[in-house]
């Protein structure tokens, strides 16, 4: 994989790429479009095995954030940056992270606003912090520090909408007594496993940490081995760590009824949705499962929004898929490209006034 190949193949605006030499990181952002407002997407932090893996991520998680901006009906184009580690190297130090975060603010101040940036994988409030300090360009920092803090919460809560919706779709009834296999148990993947055992589901949980899947003891969780998150039997599958999860072969294989979670990119092309349509498996695409963290750094910070509009529109993502599955059996397509559709409908409609959910 070349730099040039990705991309001379995306679609976006523009990369912007940063080498530091005492570190060896790479940065990359991405900026998909500003067709509907300046381009917004997390920071993630974490190692590539080359400054080219690094931007194909870029990229596509920029392509996903347009898509994801445009079916909230978020006044905001689709971006992504990337603090690139070396491939196997040690987690930063707090002198090198404060170094690299300190050049990722640098970063963001010469591009003068085309692009704003949250927490993503591998970030966190307490970074938003810091680079809040050194460019106006940052959301997501603590309440204390005049932020709308985590987003993981409305994530979670939008995530939990979307299994509602897929468990509806796939005639699963309520989660009550149904099967839900969580994949990854960071803070969207706990507490949506939180949220479905209230609601009286039977989980598996799968995370590379065991600490985190002790954690869900208590919820009267099983775990399972990662490498059997893709084999292991269930109705719905949540996929909540790094995207790629889902391939040609293990589409083909899946033994579930429904598929909605956190991840980016849980699919490793979009042609995949096909086959699983094909094989009678809802799946509720990423970019509109995920939402809910968008909602609420973009409601909270950009527009004012309070805490309760924020959480009202995050509870609107059950509505936006039951038209996404309503237009996938109309028209015979899968919900992936019903969902572009949507968000291509709601791009053309740039030009109007935003809602702001006053």
């Amino acid at each position: 994989m070349h730099i040039e190949s990705v991309l001379s193949t995306w679609e976006g605006e523009s990369c912007h790429l940063r080498h530091d030499r005492e570190t060896g990181v790479w940065f990359a952002i991405a900026i998909h479009s500003t067709h509907r407002g300046p381009a917004a997407g997390g920071t993630r932090l974490m190692s590539y095995i080359s400054a080219a893996a690094a931007v194909a991520d870029a990229t596509r998680l920029a392509t996903a954030m347009t898509l994801k901006m445009a079916v909230a009906d978020l006044p905001m184009g689709g971006g992504k940056s990337v603090i690139a580690l070396p491939a196997e190297a040690p987690r930063p130090d707090l002198a090198t992270r404060q170094r690299l975060l300190t050049l990722h603010a640098h970063n963001l101040e010469r591009l003068g606003g085309q692009y704003w940036t949250g927490p993503d994988i591998g970030t966190s409030s307490a970074d938003m912090d810091i680079l809040g300090r050194q460019t106006r360009y940052a959301f997501g920092r603590a309440t204390e520090a005049g932020g709308s803090g985590s987003s993981a919460e409305e994530t979670a809560q939008g995530v939990f909408e979307a299994v509602q919706a897929t468990a509806h779709e796939a005639r699963l009834g309520t989660l009550a007594d149904r099967t839900l296999l969580i994949q990854g148990l960071g803070a969207v993947g706990l507490r949506v496993a939180e949220l479905a055992a209230d609601a009286g589901a039977r989980l598996l949980v799968t995370d590379l940490d065991p600490d985190r899947c002790a954690t869900a003891d208590r919820l009267g969780a099983k775990a399972i081995n990662p490498t059997e998150a893709t084999t292991t039997e269930c109705d719905i599958l949540v996929p909540c760590a790094t995207g790629g999860l889902i391939d040609t072969p293990t589409a083909h294989r899946l033994p579930c009824a429904a598929i909605a979670g956190a991840a980016n990119n849980i699919l490793t092309n979009p042609e995949i949705a096909d086959i699983l349509q094909e094989r009678g498996i809802v799946y509720a695409p990423d970019f509109v499962a995920n939402c809910g963290g968008a909602i609420h750094l973009i409601g909270r910070e950009v527009l004012g929004w309070s805490a309760d509009n924020v959480r009202a529109r995050t509870r609107n993502i059950r509505d936006t898929l039951d038209t996404i599955f309503t237009n996938a059996r109309r028209y015979g397509i899968s919900t992936e490209r019903a969902a572009h559709d949507l968000a291509a409908a709601k791009l053309a409609r740039a030009e109007a006034p935003a809602d702001t959910g006053q």
